[in-house]
């Protein structure tokens, strides 16, 4: 039987994936933490050492999340090097087989003859196993996982795709306790993949990790029956929601590297004033808006807390900068824990 005291908590980023082994009879402040590069990153050196070397490179194993592999992926084919990919190991860059085919991958069922081969997750158990091991530290049996799921959208935006369903669970309530998932919903492919190969692990998006991560510190939490905004601003998304007690009221995603300060405060406010609309975020090229037509705009909603490793962005405004149990790295872990905790499946 899993030990009820411990679980792994891993939220999966574009540059890091921050670690939290969660020991209940412990302090938190003694519990293990690991700061590691992200899978993706990883992905993406052996890409990019394969493109100096003039290899053509071989993808295989379970989807997962793009971002900087993708990038490596592209700067090989443009040196004229061949990529190569089984089925479930393309979707990591493209839901329709046939986008993939057009960026001039080949999917196929097999390593071709003098391809470097390169396996593709989101997770490494087994790399994090025998890391602990190392210093005599077992790797639990219960996992918590986030990572960021655009959702598998065969045809049209993956930005619109992705903020329809934030949308319809701010229409549908907004409760934060929804976001923690054991069973999965079909279409959170990547969310999927990663419970193949953690069975039984509860998952998350990396946005509403961060949210229940930022209620971690006391600060934070004091002004949670009064209305607050949340700003997780990460390495590829930014962020923001307005939280009342338990419900998300209203929220915005963009991506970080086309926000800025002043982009930033303007979203803040608008976002407050429930002003902020879909179309404006949309147009910049992020994700969306969305602020639910009963929110209470009465004047609360005053406090702005922000976290993620890009939260310098929000310098001098006067945001509280979240750092929960006294570690801003550890947020979306210590989310992860909570949203555990209230499932369950840990003490």
């Amino acid at each position: 039987m899993p030990d009820p005291r411990r679980i792994l908590a891993i939220d999966a980023g574009a540059g890091t994936q921050d670690i939290l082994l969660y020991e209940s009879n412990k302090p938190i402040e003694n519990c293990v933490k690991m700061v590691l590069p992200s899978q993706t990153t990883i992905v993406a050196e052996r890409i990019r050492q394969a493109t100096s070397r003039g290899d053509d490179v071989f993808l295989t194993g379970n989807l997962m999340g793009g971002g900087p592999c993708v990038s490596a992926l592209k700067r090989h084919l443009r040196a004229g090097l061949g990529v190569y990919a089984t089925p479930l190991a393309a979707k990591t860059i493209r839901d329709n087989p046939r986008e993939v085919e057009a960026l001039g991958v080949q999917i196929v069922e097999e390593a071709p003859a003098e391809a470097l081969t390169i396996r593709t997750g989101d997770i490494d158990l087994s790399a994090l196993g025998r890391a602990l091991a190392l210093f005599d530290v077992e790797l639990p049996q219960r996992y918590a996982i986030a990572v960021q799921d655009h959702g598998e959208a065969l045809a049209g935006s993956q930005r619109r795709f992705r903020f329809q369903q934030w949308n319809r669970f701010v229409e549908q309530g907004g409760r934060i306790t929804e976001l923690a998932y054991l069973e999965v919903p079909a279409h959170l492919t990547r969310m999927k993949a990663v419970q193949a190969d953690a069975p039984g692990a509860m998952l998350m998006d990396t946005g509403s990790a961060a949210i229940w991560g930022a209620l971690c510190d006391d600060a934070v939490a004091a002004h949670q029956e009064d209305g607050l905004i949340v700003v997780n601003v990460g390495n590829q998304h930014t962020v923001g929601v307005l939280l009342r007690g338990e419900r998300v009221w209203g929220l915005f995603e963009h991506h970080t590297v086309l926000m800025n300060p002043d982009k930033l405060a303007a979203y803040v406010e608008s976002l407050r004033e429930a002003t902020l609309t879909n179309d404006e975020v949309y147009g910049d090229h992020g994700h969306g808006a969305y602020v639910h037509p009963d929110y209470p705009g009465d004047g609360t909603f005053r406090f702005v807390a922000v976290t993620g490793p890009n939260r310098g962005m929000a310098a001098g405004m006067g945001y509280y900068m979240a750092v929960p149990h006294g570690d801003m790295m550890m947020t979306g872990a210590f989310g992860l824990v909570a949203g555990a905790r209230r499932l369950g499946l840990v003490e």
